[in-house]
């Protein structure tokens, strides 16, 4: 009897780049969790955003199930990938398997993973600092992408996270790089929105800049735009926005 043919294909670069893409750009996330009761998996929806390396980032109620879930075993699935017309089945989704890190009032990075998560979710204002929330940061340990019929690979973790020297600089000097590229260039988050081919909407705006890439938004709206290498600092981010706004196409 012939052996099957594996369902799998080798993992390269644009399976990567698309799995990353998948991740990074998501507002929001299914998440599986196992029940500290009864052991079976529990799903539910969470808001997503990253941190500067690119790792997932949610903020929970401590009273909600999934919470109290994570507090026993770390282990936890995100689903990311929106389906469009037509097959659901058709359109690119990733599994990505992850370790759960709480990260409390007082921790040395909260500030920064609070301003990255307002950024992306401004109307969590109303209650991101309520004492009974708080932020896990989802450790990337394994993922599955299926880039649609027939595009199957598996990832490790280290394929989802930004692996750069210059995280920490970046973190700390990419917001006030952005105002001075905006003050300098009013217009540029829409022409970035126009070559990005993102959907029509006002007042669009940049968010989300890590050394791998940057994100534009506008109400619901999110377009995630990865670099083709890293960045090295803060001016190198809004460089490469530059260029990517104004070159000639």
């Amino acid at each position: 009897m012939k052996d099957q043919p594996s369902p799998l294909r080798e993992t390269d670069d644009e399976a990567r780049k698309l799995a990353r893409v998948l991740l990074r750009s998501a507002r929001h996330a299914a998440i599986a969790v196992l029940d500290p009761e009864t052991g079976f998996p529990f799903a539910s929806r969470v808001l997503l955003a990253t941190d500067i390396d690119g790792a997932p980032v949610i903020l929970v109620s401590k009273l909600s199930a999934h919470t109290k879930a994570l507090a026993r075993d770390a282990r936890a699935s995100l689903l990311t990938g929106e389906p469009g017309k037509g097959d659901p089945l058709a359109y690119a989704r990733l599994t990505t398997q992850c370790t759960a890190e709480p990260v409390e009032h007082g921790h040395h990075f909260h500030e920064r993973i609070r301003t990255r998560f307002l950024d992306r979710h401004p109307k969590a204002k109303l209650y991101i600092d309520f004492p009974d929330f708080l932020f896990f940061r989802l450790k990337p340990e394994r993922a599955s992408l299926n880039g649609g019929f027939g595009r199957a690979y598996h990832l490790g973790g280290r394929d989802l996270v930004i692996q750069s020297p210059a995280n920490e600089e970046i973190a700390a000097k990419a917001a006030e790089a952005v105002r001075d590229l905006v003050e300098r260039h009013p217009d540029v988050a829409s022409v970035l929105a126009v070559r990005l081919n993102a959907p029509e909407s006002a007042s669009w705006r940049i968010s989300g800049v890590d050394p791998a890439g940057f994100e534009i938004i506008s109400g619901d709206f999110l377009v995630r735009y990865e670099f083709e290498t890293l960045a090295a600092d803060s001016d190198h981010i809004c460089s490469n926005i530059s260029k990517i706004a104004y070159s000639i196409p």
